[in-house]
């Protein structure tokens, strides 16, 4: 068979048409995200992090050129030469006033030594405030910076006032180890510890009398992990109303924060003697009532653990958290969060990259801001010891420290930085705003989509920010609405790239389409 040159130029010629139609596929149409700076959600109030255990080795013993630069990354609101933010600037930092577990030494039954904490508060009731001073230290960088909230919390009464002489209990029968007779002591030492601060002029915002009430925190001497006690709902109660006294007597101006529930759920249900803890402080027919105590806080505060094994729960428990809290007029703080169980995963097996934890903890905190309507973010451990390329399930600054904690290395983490697209350019007294998006995603359907909040303080500043949690690019439109006369964009960025950490990208118009990359966050400041 023969063919003509013609025909045969007219078949190349129409297969290049046709690979130029496959390497050319059609334009994702952007999501229009429409942003009206009067239609206002929950105030901010910090976005915080705890400095438990390790800080006493790092504060006490490391480098000065070493902790100061562990210091920098989480406080720093500073930028370098560059444009690039020094640190994440965190607005609260939680300090762990500790049960005296670490002069108990092995007698403690604490197997990790970094996890036993000295007590400012001797056996004989005496005061030795030279005691924690890797955690004060990092109290007193904390101020230097600017931090806004510090936040003092306790996970055990002092040891001298446990029923069985331990920072955790022996015995599993849910209810707290305070001796009965030692609750105006136990609100005494708290109050006593504020007071001697004050003087200090390191004043905490708020102290936390209980943490994680549900929980058993009992094991064999040499078996604990860390200091813990159970609280009945009535213990806390008691407690609660001790220390209030307390502080009024000693006219102290810290607040009182409860319940640090180990898990959402136990806000407004669960079993157990520590449940419906919204219903059950601060209902007003409920005889547990704290709302109208003089020193105490308006939000309660929960612990996202546990409650992201899925998408379908990670929404519905924040909605229902959100729902309960504003039935009961008070505000919801989420005070502690790390991917303690394996919802991080997400169904995947094998280590997880240093990007998709990164992406998972901006996953949840976003939750629980749009969803859960949560008025402050708090992270648990800012460092510890692991490693800063994959499973950074449990820290924001990987540790490697030598056998006795005096010395080590230290890695920033991909989850530094995206936590820092929120806390860094989310300040304290702004307010979220309702947005609206072009595709009609729900907020279960975002979750593996783009994710999307905005913010604004009362001078007109907007701050977005925006997870992709897809692994192509996803073009995106902004359609701002009372918001003054802005016009550009500043753009900060995390993703797996070397040097995306909070990175900052060319300014863009307003009107222009922004080009979020691959699993990534994104931080716009429109000003």
């Amino acid at each position: 068979m023969q063919i003509s040159i013609k025909a045969i130029a007219l078949i190349f010629c129409s297969f290049g048409i046709f690979q130029k139609s496959v390497a050319q596929p059609k334009k994702e149409k952007p999501v229009v995200f429409t942003i009206d700076s009067q239609n206002k959600a929950q105030l901010i109030e910090n976005f915080g992090a705890a400095g438990c255990w390790f800080s006493e080795g790092i504060g006490k013993y490391w480098p000065e050129e070493k902790k100061e630069q562990i210091a920098e990354w989480l406080f720093s609101k500073s930028f370098d030469k560059n444009g690039n933010p020094k640190g994440i600037g965190l607005s609260a930092w939680r300090f762990n006033i500790g049960g005296g577990t670490a002069e108990q030494g092995e007698s403690s039954g604490i197997k990790d030594f970094r996890k036993r904490v000295e007590s400012f508060q001797n056996p004989d009731g005496t005061y030795d405030w030279n005691k924690q001073a890797g955690y004060v230290w990092f109290v007193k960088k904390a101020k230097s910076y600017g931090v806004e909230n510090l936040i003092a919390f306790s996970n055990t009464p002092p040891v001298h006032f446990t029923q069985n002489g331990y920072g955790f209990k022996t015995e599993k029968d849910y209810k707290s180890n305070l001796k009965a007779d030692k609750y105006s002591a136990y609100a005494g030492f708290l109050a006593d510890v504020i007071k001697h601060f004050d003087a200090e002029n390191l004043h905490f915002n708020y102290i936390s009398p209980v943490n994680e009430p549900q929980w058993d925190w009992s094991n064999k001497p040499g078996q604990a992990s860390q200091e813990g006690t159970p609280w009945k709902n009535e213990e806390i109660y008691k407690v609660t109303t001790a220390l209030d006294s307390a502080l009024t007597s000693k006219r102290l101006t810290s607040k009182i924060m409860l319940v640090e529930a180990g898990m959402l759920n136990y806000l407004y249900a669960g079993s157990g003697m520590a449940n419906r803890q919204i219903q059950n402080f601060f209902g007003k027919d409920s005889k547990l009532e704290v709302r109208n105590l003089k020193n105490m806080s308006d939000f309660i505060g929960g612990h996202s653990y546990f409650t992201e094994n899925g998408d379908s729960s990670l929404v519905q428990i924040r909605k229902s958290v959100a729902d309960t809290a504003q039935k009961y007029n008070i505000k919801f703080w989420q005070t502690e969060y790390s991917m303690l169980a394996d919802g991080f995963r997400e169904g995947t097996k094998g280590k997880r990259s240093a990007i998709d934890c990164a992406l998972f903890l901006a996953k949840v905190i976003h939750n629980d801001l749009v969803v859960g309507n949560a008025s402050a973010w708090q992270l648990w451990n800012s460092y510890e010891p692991g490693s800063p390329d994959f499973d950074t399930r449990y820290f924001l600054i990987a540790l490697k420290p030598n056998e006795k904690h005096t010395d080590g290395e230290y890695f920033k983490t991909k989850g530094l930085w995206s936590f820092g697209n929120f806390s860094r350019f989310i300040r304290p007294g702004m307010q979220r705003i309702h947005t609206e998006r072009s595709d009609k995603l729900t907020d279960l359907q975002a979750a593996q989509h783009v994710m999307f909040s905005a913010y604004t303080d009362d001078k007109g500043k907007v701050v977005v920010v925006a997870i992709n949690y897809t692994g192509v690019e996803k073009p995106v439109k902004l359609d701002l609405k009372n918001s003054g006369k802005a016009s550009k964009i500043k753009k900060y960025i995390t993703s797996a790239a070397e040097n995306d950490n909070l990175k900052p990208y060319p300014e863009q118009k307003i009107t222009d389409t922004i080009v979020l990359p691959a699993r990534s966050v994104t931080t716009m400041v429109i000003d």
